[in-house]
Formats: structure tokens, C-alpha cells, sequence
């Protein structure tokens, strides 16, 4: 069997990336999406363009029968899915103002519950009917992406702050429990991306390079080469651990900026 990588919400932004990666270095890729036609062109994409087989499957987080449906359908390509990535997420945003997050005072908690249902428990659906396959090879990995907001917070963003600190103890439970069959499970952590949706906020762009000690953020090359690295043997003896990929913002008390806006603001006093 040709070996092969499944990449959930991988239609465009930082999933596709990722998906363009493993493609690039000849990689069978199955990626998945909420909207099946949009997952269906880009798989078809990166087939004309790279000459890999791609598949695009349209993924329902509350349809667990669909994503066994899905597996089967794999495995009729006589196609082994070596690695599962989990880039899919509930970034758990206000419908009404995606740059408010979700109101502690007034979120509802059917859209509070329902970033952990996609963050967590969908992603253990489908981690578990890859790991199926995975046993019977013995050997897999498991990539899930996290966030560097996992242990440093953000104001409005209490149920995706806690959801991604979920995937990171999630990732050292199934390290522990899917070791044993040869499977490893670990996270790569970004900060800020550079995604459509940052490059169109423009001045209004919270974290941009000026707030990083490395003067960056990541964009998707990056995430795409931690992925890679967690999928292969680069890192066969490592097994739940977090990578993050922040330009350094999480190990900083303060970023520097902070020093020269107080100094501004002294001299405006004088």
C-alpha cells in the first residue's frame, strides 16, 4: 500500500499548506472540509499540480458514521494513511463579530460546548478510526495543531483557550495509550498565522512581527515544516510533545514594543 496523509479542514489556508507539502515530496493526500466541493477542487488541485492522488471528502463534526465512512472509502484506494494531521477548529468566534470572540456574559453555551465538540471530540473520532489502521501497520503518526494560546490567553476566546489546552493533554494521553502499537501523537503549537483573514485586518492586525522577539509570525511554510517533521522519521523517538511556532511571543514577560509606547506616553505627559 502507498502510504498516505489525511488533513482535516485542509480546503484552503493553513490545512492546505500543509496538504501542498506532503504533496510536494510525493505524498498521497486525503483532505477533508465542512463544504465537500471546496474540498474536492483543492484535492483536485494538488493532483494536476504535483501529480499525487488526492481526495477531498466533505466532514460533518457531529456525524461519526461519516467519518467511518470515509476511512472505508480510503482504504479502498489501497492507500495507508501514515499520518493524521488535525488542523480543523472552532476558533470560537462571535457569529455577529468574529474580533470579539465569545462574550463570557452573554456567549451561548450551545456555542460555548460546541468549539470543545469539534476541537476535542471530533478530533478523537477521527483519530481513532486512523489509529485503527495505524495498529494494524504498526506504525503512524498523529499531528494535531494547537495553539500558544493553550497557556497564554486571549480576551474573549475562553472555550478555544481551553479547548486547545484539551488537545495538549489529549495528545499525552493517546501518546501513552497508542505508543504501544507504534503509533506516535504529538502538537505543533502556532501563534498567530499569517492567514487571509490577518492580512485583510490590516492596521487592525493585534499581532503582527512588531510584538515578536524574532521580528515575525509564522506563516504557512512553517506550520507545513513542523507538521512534516512530526509526520517522519525526523522524529521517530518523539511522542507527546509540543512544538510551538510563536516567532517567540510565549516565552516573552512582555513583548519590547510595550517599553517604547510607556516611554511615548511619559514624554506626551511632559
Amino acid at each position: 500500500m502507498k502510504k498516505a496523509v489525511f488533513i482535516t479542514g485542509a480546503q484552503s489556508g493553513t490545512g492546505y499548506g500543509i496538504a501542498e507539502h506532503f504533496a510536494k515530496n510525493g505524498v498521497d493526500v486525503f483532505i477533508t472540509s465542512r463544504n465537500g466541493e471546496a474540498a474536492e477542487r483543492s484535492a483536485e488541485t494538488l493532483s494536476k499540480t504535483y501529480g499525487v492522488f488526492s481526495k477531498g471528502y466533505e466532514c460533518d463534526i457531529r456525524n461519526e458514521q461519516q467519518v467511518i465512512d470515509i476511512f472505508n472509502d480510503i482504504d479502498k484506494t489501497d492507500r495507508f494513511v501514515e499520518c493524521v494531521v488535525l488542523n480543523a477548529a472552532n476558533m470560537g468566534f462571535d457569529p455577529k463579530d468574529p474580533a470579539a470572540g465569545q462574550d463570557f456574559w452573554t456567549v451561548d453555551i450551545e456555542d460555548f460546548g460546541k468549539v470543545f465538540e469539534t476541537n476535542l471530540v471530533w478530533n478523537f473520532m477521527i483519530v481513532r478510526q486512523a489509529a485503527i489502521r495505524m495498529r494494524r501497520e504498526g506504525k503512524g503518526s498523529v499531528v494535531f495543531i494547537s495553539s500558544n494560546t493553550s497557556y497564554r490567553a486571549i480576551p474573549g476566546r475562553a472555550a478555544y483557550s481551553a479547548s486547545k489546552g484539551g488537545i495538549n493533554a489529549l495528545v499525552r494521553a493517546l501518546a501513552v495509550d497508542l505508543g504501544p502499537f507504534g503509533i506516535r501523537c504529538n502538537a505543533v503549537l502556532p501563534g498567530t498565522i499569517k492567514t487571509e483573514r490577518w492580512h485583510a485586518m490590516g492596521n487592525k492586525q493585534i499581532v503582527n512581527g512588531s510584538l515578536t522577539p524574532i521580528g515575525d509570525i509564522s506563516d504557512f511554510e512553517d506550520i507545513a515544516n513542523a507538521v512534516w517533521f512530526f509526520a517522519t522519521d525526523m522524529s521517530k523517538n518523539i511522542t507527546g510533545t509540543e512544538l510551538v511556532l510563536d516567532g517567540g511571543m510565549s516565552c516573552q514577560l512582555y513583548p519590547r514594543l510595550l517599553n517604547e509606547l510607556k516611554r511615548k506616553a511619559q514624554e506626551n505627559e511632559i
